[in-house]
């Protein structure tokens, strides 16, 4: 069985399909497709443990990371602009986020005292203490059980870093 209940095959689809590309001629492309589809069922699988942690909590992932942000901020708050920079993501994204986070009462957002045309968020006290529980969840069942050897994770982290680094993410 796999991890998600489903019946599991008795051989490797990424595989086979890596063997396809070759015999129909695209030999060149075969080992990429193979790694670039096999870092896509990765993070399937990966993003499927993460969410069932945060799942009873009431949180998606991008939700955490916003909190864990203001968490590790020196002052519980963080400009709307800074988030989205600080996790990559398109402005709409934050707004997003942040609305469901301040309905929750997580967060508060008013407006920056320096500059009014922007606003800050601000981690309120259930949303440090969810956070926080939030966290414990993940370490517990996803972080410190990566399924990976102390040597394949930083391995794996290097090639990513490198991956990621070679598109211009940092």
């Amino acid at each position: 069985m796999a991890a998600d209940g489903r019946r599991s095959l008795d051989f490797d689809p990424i595989e086979r399909a890596r063997s396809q590309w070759v015999e129909a001629g695209w030999a060149d492309a075969a080992d990429g497709m193979a790694a670039i589809t096999s870092l896509m069922r990765a993070h399937q699988i990966v993003l499927a443990r993460v969410e069932s942690s945060l799942r009873p909590l009431g949180l998606t992932f991008a939700r955490y990371e916003v909190l864990m942000l203001l968490w590790f901020s020196k002052r519980g708050s963080l400009p709307m602009k800074v988030i989205g920079s600080r996790l990559q993501v398109h402005p709409t994204s934050v707004t997003n986020a942040v609305d469901r986070l301040e309905d929750a009462g997580l967060v508060t957002r008013s407006t920056h005292p320096e500059d009014r045309r922007a606003y800050l968020v601000a981690l309120t006290p259930s949303g440090r203490e969810l956070v926080e529980r939030a966290t414990k969840a993940l370490n517990a069942e996803v972080f410190e059980q990566p399924v990976l050897s102390p040597r394949d994770q930083r391995t794996l982290v290097d090639v990513l870093t490198r991956l990621r680094h070679s598109a211009g993410d940092f």
